[in-house]
């Protein structure tokens, strides 16, 4: 398997480098979102993942291949989680292995980039005194 493409309950970081190791591979690179402490200097509590998962799989699928195809990966990670997740949680991961670091490097940024753009998904930020929906998307 080429991608491993998962709206989860929970991001296991130990498993994602077994999802990317490939003989074929020298460079497996690997992002990590996490819940922060602060958003513009107020006190975060947790944040809450919502996603349509049928459509955000589908495009999900279609940012993992577009970037196999441009950096010719061996394997790509992509994984969001939802629900309620606390301060220091992982929220998403997304990885890629390829032949060389240069190519595994810059389709990891565009893996992350692309998917905060273009996949439904969104957060609503919990602070001491309110909450707010936002989206997930810059």
């Amino acid at each position: 398997m080429k991608m491993y493409i998962e709206i989860v309950d929970e991001i296991d970081t130990a498993q994602v480098y077994k999802d990317l190791s490939d003989a074929g591979s020298g460079g497996i690179c690997v992002f990590v979102g996490a819940v922060r402490e602060f958003t513009n200097n107020e006190a975060v509590v947790s944040l809450e993942f919502e996603t349509y998962k049928s459509m955000a799989l589908k495009e999900m699928e279609k940012i993992a291949a577009e970037a196999i195809e441009k950096w010719q990966l061996n394997k790509v990670v992509m994984r969001h989680a939802v629900g309620l997740k606390k301060v220091e949680e992982p929220v998403v991961v997304v990885g890629a292995s390829s032949a060389h670091r240069d190519a595994c490097f810059e389709a990891c940024r565009f893996l992350i980039d692309t998917l905060k753009e273009r996949v439904p998904i969104w957060k609503k930020e919990v602070f001491s005194n309110k909450s707010v929906w936002v989206s997930a998307h810059p």
